[in-house]
């Protein structure tokens, strides 16, 4: 730096500082304070200093500071950069003089904020005089409004009459003949009225107000009475609120003497209780079972189960298909606008529905039909609320004696088979009512018989039994009918009681006959000679595939004798070197229904019904005098009996065939003993047993 610019830096270093000294820009303007003692204070007030101080000289005076400060750095590092022996002295002298800008800065940054602040508290008071000015102006503003509203008033009635205000036509008056009736002389005044209209109206007036003084006098006994009736009943609803609790307490002391004597009255009324959150079919269930248990069966149990909480708070009326198509139209929309997503939303969509259509109410009926050997038959019974129809889940528990275990009849005790066509034709794999299979269709859902291992089977006697009847001709009535539940209850229950008594005993005759042995009662053993040589060989479960493959099942099959529903066996029998084997059709209602058997024979040749008339015979002998060996109204041990039948038809057969040959060794020795062995031009054979005399003969 030459010695020229470092004589202008120093004067112009001068010029600030006078600047800064001076009222006006320095350091502060000096102000004096006289305090008690009257001692001068001298202090410095930076705010008063903003307002007499120019801003934009301010900024000018910033810019030319920090200028400085630039070329002082600017010197320094010059000086730095080609030292000498006065270059320390120089650099002293800048970095004071920096210094001495820098102050100034600060001093300047000061004055900016306090200016900025006073410019903010500016703004404030602005605001707020604008708001107490707005304020000012909306209450005048109202009251100018109000004053409007009552001048309006009072110009539209100076322009209505005085008569048109005070008009009394309004009031309804008794009629004149009954005013003269009711009132009193001194208030009808006759000689007066009858004669003025004026003098009657008042006097009409009069009695008006007569009248209605009475009324509210009335009007107030008669609130009296009330308030009074109104303390006696919440003094008699304090009375019993007090006896609950006592009353409860009686109660859970007799606890011990209800369960000795066996009646559960605290039980039966928590029952009651219950059952009025139940579904109106469920409910009806509920009152006509228990009814028919307290007058006909002691046996039979019934109760409630489920979450009592959930069907408090459930609607009466759900309306879910709108939801459903609802979120049907959603996942259309959905599917438009991502291809990828699209499986998975109509998958989730299609879960989502299928869990609202197949929606249990929370409560269900529970009904326990015990057998005299101890075995129970529980029967859940659900109401599918959207559906609107009942389902059954079914269990059952052995009594004192376990079923016996055979391979033929395993699955005997199964829910699909034990219930199965309780009532002809009522395999309770489809819906009853009808609107179903429409409405699971046009959400996607498919058939109902998909969704029965989650919901039961919708069996016709369940709906029956909680009063709901589906009609063919779609005429049914949703609304579950007592009468239709009393007139098919004890039918029912007997039903399903004899179905259990009778596959317990079927599962014990299963047992023998796959040992080989065929289990006659001691009543039955005279309907059969005492010697039979043919022998049960072998008994196995067959299936209705295997049965429509034989030919000889062809005609049985179309007319409608053996369905796919029907339980099939096969058995087969022997006598030296014939063999005879036969199919049994069983229908789910044995032994209402007796067993349909039909016979083949393997001896010389193959002979069945079809080429020969005397194993047709054999089969009208079994299937259809099967009434004959029914005992004492015993229907249970048809099927041993038949199997018996048969048996002894098979040594009829081979003996009788044995004797009408007229050459060669006979195999099969005679055992019993004929009338004749054969009759007719067909060649009958002698099948009938007369069991008084021990001969065959022909019928």
């Amino acid at each position: 730096m030459s010695s020229k610019d470092h004589h202008e830096v120093e004067v112009k270093r001068k010029r600030s500082l006078k600047k800064e000294s001076s009222p006006t820009r320095g350091a502060g303007d000096v102000k004096r304070s006289k305090s008690s003692t009257n001692d001068v204070k001298l202090f410095y007030a930076e705010e008063e200093e903003v307002e007499h101080r120019d801003p934009k000289k301010d900024l000018s005076l910033f810019k030319s500071t920090t200028d400085d400060v630039r070329k002082c750095f600017k010197d320094i590092r010059d000086s730095k950069d080609k030292p000498d022996k006065s270059t320390n002295d120089h650099i002293e002298t800048k970095k004071r003089e920096t210094a001495l800008h820098f102050v100034l800065l600060k001093k300047l940054n000061r004055l900016s904020h306090i200016r900025c602040k006073k410019s903010r508290d500016a703004t404030n008071e602005a605001k707020q005089r604008i708001d107490q000015y707005h304020l000012q102006l909306q209450n005048l503003l109202y009251e100018t409004m109000h004053l409007e509203k009552e001048i309006t008033k009072c110009l539209e009635f100076n322009m209505l009459s005085y008569d048109e205000w005070s008009k009394d036509e309004e009031i309804e008056l008794v009629s004149v003949e009954e005013f003269y009736e009711e009132a009193p002389s001194d208030i009808s005044k006759p000689e007066t009225t009858k004669e003025d209209q004026h003098q009657l109206r008042l006097a009409r007036l009069d009695w008006e107000l007569e009248q209605r003084k009475m009324l509210a006098q009335k009007l107030k006994e008669s609130e009296t009475s009330k308030d009074q009736l109104d303390k006696e009943i919440k003094t008699q609803q304090e009375y019993l609120e007090n006896l609950q609790p006592k009353l409860t307490s009686i109660l859970q002391s007799t606890k011990p003497v209800q369960e000795y004597l066996g009646m559960p009255f605290d039980q039966i009324r928590e029952q009651h209780q219950i059952a009025g959150h139940l579904p109106h079919p469920l409910y009806v269930l509920y009152m006509q079972t228990d009814a028919y248990r307290q007058a006909c069966d002691k046996k039979l149990e019934v109760k409630i189960e489920g979450d009592i909480e959930a069907a408090k708070s459930m609607k009466s009326t759900p309306e879910l298909f709108a939801d459903v198509e609802d979120s049907d139209s959603d996942q259309e929309e959905q599917e438009k606008k991502s291809s990828k997503r699209r499986r998975k939303t109509i998958d989730s969509g299609k879960v989502e529905r299928k869990k609202k259509v197949l929606k249990k109410h929370p409560l269900s009926v529970v009904l326990k039909i015990k057998t005299k050997d101890g075995t129970c038959l529980q029967l859940n019974f659900y109401y599918l609320v959207t559906l609107e129809i009942v389902t059954v889940v079914m269990q059952l528990k052995s009594g004192s004696e376990s079923p016996p275990s055979c391979i033929s009849g395993g699955d005997l005790l199964s829910p699909d088979l034990l219930l199965n066509e309780i009532y002809p034709g009522d395999n309770g794999n489809t819906s009853p009512n009808a609107a179903n299979q429409y409405e699971l269709r046009r959400l996607g859902l498919g058939e109902f018989n998909q969704y029965i291992k989650e919901t039961g089977k919708p069996y016709l006697w369940a709906q029956w039994l909680s009063g709901l009847q589906f009609l063919n001709n779609n005429k049914s009535s949703k609304v579950a009918d007592s009468s239709v539940s009393s007139e098919n209850m004890q039918q029912t229950i007997k039903r399903l009681r004899r179905r259990i008594k009778s596959r317990l005993s079927l599962l014990k005759q299963l047992a023998s006959l796959e040992r080989g042995i065929i289990p006659l009662a001691p009543e039955a053993m005279s309907l059969f000679p005492t010697k039979i040589v043919a022998k049960l060989a072998s008994w196995k479960r067959s299936t209705y595939e295997d049965f429509c493959v034989l030919p000889y099942t062809e005609e049985l099959i179309s007319n409608g004798l053996a369905k796919e529903s029907d339980i099939f066996f096969t058995a087969t029998m022997d006598r030296g070197s014939a063999k005879m084997t036969a199919q049994i059709v069983m229908t789910p209602d044995y032994p209402a229904v007796a067993p349909l058997f039909l016979v083949s024979l393997q001896w010389q040749t193959e002979r069945s019904a079809l080429n020969d008339i005397n194993i047709q015979e054999m089969e009208e002998e079994v299937n259809v005098h099967y009434k004959e060996m029914i005992i004492h109204k015993s229907h249970d041990q048809i099927l041993a009996n038949q199997l018996q039948r048969l048996l002894m038809c098979f040594d009829v057969y081979l003996e009788t065939e044995t004797q009408n040959a007229e050459e060669g060794p006979k195999e099969i020795s005679k055992e019993k003993v004929y009338a004749r062995f054969a009759r007719g031009p067909n060649r009958t054979k002698p099948y009938k047993f007369c069991a008084e005399v021990g001969i065959f003969s022909h019928r």
